[in-house]
């Protein structure tokens, strides 16, 4: 295996592991609500963090920004816009489906889509038939072991609380319907995030013509795209505050700010060095590389949730699910390896 691959697999995973616990410090909140949490989260994660990191590690970032077309611009700031839409929509989808659909449509549309669009966009020309079969293996892998894990997920509550249901299961089913298509278009929409990565490589070559090397010149794209991503997700922030009120707990100062930002930071850096491995990776880093990097993401926020007692009272059959989920998420793993060598 080349050395360049093993570095980008191992910044994938550290990546995953930083994005699949990144929700984590959540948990620790003594007074603040989600949207509380969710506008300091926004503004250190999609505004501070990526203008200070691409600001100290790319040299020449306002030339770069100046040589660049509208459409060069546009066209991140837009798919990072949609990705924001899909934040929010994940959070009506969970509330209406319930966490075990919702996240089996949203999850696997997200890491489907995100993976295979750059690949047949971008490099269908630069993949030969023995790497396309890999790929479309791993994918198929990838989508399988997200659907089982789901499902036991699904049934690990159910055998926590057999009474909870999604509140939508007592309305017609063109309400059920509409759910669902709610959750289908998060989904397609979830992925944006890697396509404004993907297709604002523009900025990171333009970075490279004024003399950044490849890894330090990914940070550059990153403020664009976000920022696009930041309206939608403070907007929906602002709109909950000032609905609920809950912007009075702003008012006493609170150390769930510190579990916040460290929200913020996980993210952002998981992200960062997503970017960093995309190089690692070759041409084929924006495609395969989300793939990986979901894969690594949830195969760590469930290994968490086991380290934490989430999966102590689940029964024999939740378990199995999940066990072969995990089996399916690393043949994914191998296949998506093999067919970026």
């Amino acid at each position: 295996m080349p050395q360049s691959l093993v570095i980008g697999l191992g910044l994938t995973l550290l990546a995953g592991i930083m994005s699949g616990n990144c929700l984590l410090p959540m948990k620790f909140n003594r007074s603040w609500q989600w949207e509380n949490n969710w506008l300091v989260f926004s503004i250190v994660s999609l505004i501070i963090l990526p203008w200070l990191l691409a600001a100290c590690l790319v040299s020449h970032l306002l030339d770069t920004y100046a040589a660049l077309s509208f459409a060069q611009i546009v066209v991140p700031v837009a798919f990072g816009a949609g990705w924001g839409v899909a934040q929010v929509l994940f959070g009506i989808s969970v509330q209406r489906l319930g966490l075990g659909l919702a996240y089996a449509i949203i999850i696997g549309l997200g890491a489907l889509l995100g993976t295979l669009v750059p690949l047949f966009v971008q490099h269908r020309s630069q993949v030969g038939r023995d790497a396309l079969a890999d790929i479309l293996g791993g994918v198929a892998f990838m989508v399988v072991g997200i659907g089982l894990s789901a499902w036991a997920g699904n049934r690990r509550e159910r055998v926590r609380d057999p009474s909870s249901q999604p509140a939508l299961q007592s309305n017609p089913r063109s309400s059920y319907f509409s759910a669902v298509l709610l959750a289908v278009l998060c989904g397609v929409m979830a992925p944006m995030l890697n396509y404004s990565f993907a297709f604002g490589q523009e900025i990171a070559r333009q970075a490279v013509h004024l003399g950044n090397s490849e890894v330090r010149a990914a940070y550059a794209v990153w403020p664009i795209g976000l920022a696009g991503g930041f309206l939608p997700n403070i907007g929906y922030s602002l709109y909950l505050l000032q609905k609920k009120r809950s912007w009075l707990l702003f008012k006493p100062a609170s150390p769930d700010v510190y579990w916040s930002t460290l929200m913020g930071g996980l993210w952002m850096g998981a992200f960062a060095l997503y970017g960093m491995s995309t190089s690692y990776l070759g041409n084929l880093g924006t495609s395969i590389g989300w793939g990986l990097m979901q894969i690594f993401m949830i195969m760590t926020a469930t290994l968490s949730g086991i380290l934490t007692g989430e999966w102590k009272g689940a029964s024999r059959f939740a378990k199995l699910l999940l066990g072969c989920g995990l089996a399916c998420l690393v043949a994914a793993t191998a296949l998506l390896a093999m067919g970026n060598q």
